[in-house]
């Protein structure tokens, strides 16, 4: 898995990059600032005050507005409050291009030796940004949603600081155990096409319109390659918790998503036939309704919970 990773970065781009996209309304939303952690943290809020919280995560190199129009909306008129932000290195957040970028052939050897990997800082850095947002917003605890580097979060999260978090959902994700399996034939073969001079200007001019960072995903990858195997951590895991995985990823094949929903106690799985690294349109309604239907879930229990108390 891990010496295949970097090279696929292009193509998670691609994915992205390719499908029917707005993220008119989330811009609607003004960019607020957090002082997190000796840096700063941008964020947009969506949705009634009143209403309970969901904090979503999103992956590499991408800034909030990734998640686009449709998601975030299905989830607020669901009746809930969402905060979306930067990770660190994208958007509006505090950027560590002075920090160079990694020499990956070098820092991916270094690895597979069993020597630390240089980064300029890792998930557990990361992780413990969010839950510093959540202390800056206010909120008390959250159903936290997290894609593909972002599930990595999430479930660090839902580990570390179980207290936070009302229900975990992790989709396209992965524990980054080494036994897992590398990227496909056929993921490698759309960056062979990518290599060969699909990447024009113009490729590279809509993966940042949609809102992606190129420059910090390799920083952002070295941070999962130092943080490593998380599989011991992910099995204490004891919230409510949904893993949702694409039958035909190729980047992160399901056998990653049916590892996480192994190791934690009392998970539900769905698989999603014809969804790769990606959230397709016509999946995107059944996925919401699935989501949502699992933090309703945990709302009632612990609505039941504090009623008894």
């Amino acid at each position: 898995m891990r010496k295949h990773l970097f090279l696929l970065l292009p193509l998670i781009l691609a994915s992205f990059a390719n499908a029917e996209f707005s993220s008119d309304y989330i811009s609607e939303h003004p960019l607020k600032i957090a002082s997190v952690n000796n840096i700063e943290i941008a964020y947009r809020e969506i949705g009634q005050s009143e209403n309970p919280k969901v904090l979503m995560i999103m992956g590499l190199g991408a800034s909030n507005r990734v998640h686009g129009d449709n998601m975030v909306r299905g989830i607020e008129q669901a009746g809930y409050q969402v905060l979306i932000f930067d990770n660190r290195d994208t958007g509006g957040s505090t950027r560590f291009d002075s920090w160079g970028q990694p020499t990956i052939w070098w820092q991916l050897l270094k690895d597979q030796l069993g020597f630390t990997v240089n980064a300029p800082y890792t998930l557990d850095d990361m992780s413990a940004d969010a839950v510093g947002l959540l202390d800056v917003v206010g909120y008390q605890d959250a159903h936290v949603i997290g894609f593909s580097m972002g599930g990595m979060l999430a479930q660090q999260i839902s580990a570390q600081y179980p207290q936070r978090v009302r229900s975990l959902t992790s989709v396209m994700s992965t524990t980054f155990a080494k036994h897992l399996p590398p990227p496909t034939k056929a993921a490698n073969d759309a960056l062979t096409n990518l290599a060969s001079g699909d990447t024009t200007e113009e490729r590279s001019q809509a993966i940042r319109d949609r809102g992606f960072y190129p420059e910090s995903m390799p920083r952002q990858l070295m941070a999962i390659f130092k943080t490593g195997d998380r599989s011991a951590e992910v099995k204490t895991i004891a919230v409510k918790t949904l893993v949702i995985h694409g039958e035909d990823d190729g980047l992160i094949p399901l056998s990653h998503g049916e590892h996480t929903a192994e190791l934690i106690d009392n998970s539900e799985i769905v698989i999603f036939p014809g969804m790769g690294h990606n959230i397709p349109e016509d999946i995107l309604p059944n996925m919401l309704e699935r989501i949502i239907s699992h933090m309703k879930t945990a709302d009632y229990v612990a609505a039941n919970i504090e009623s008894h108390h």
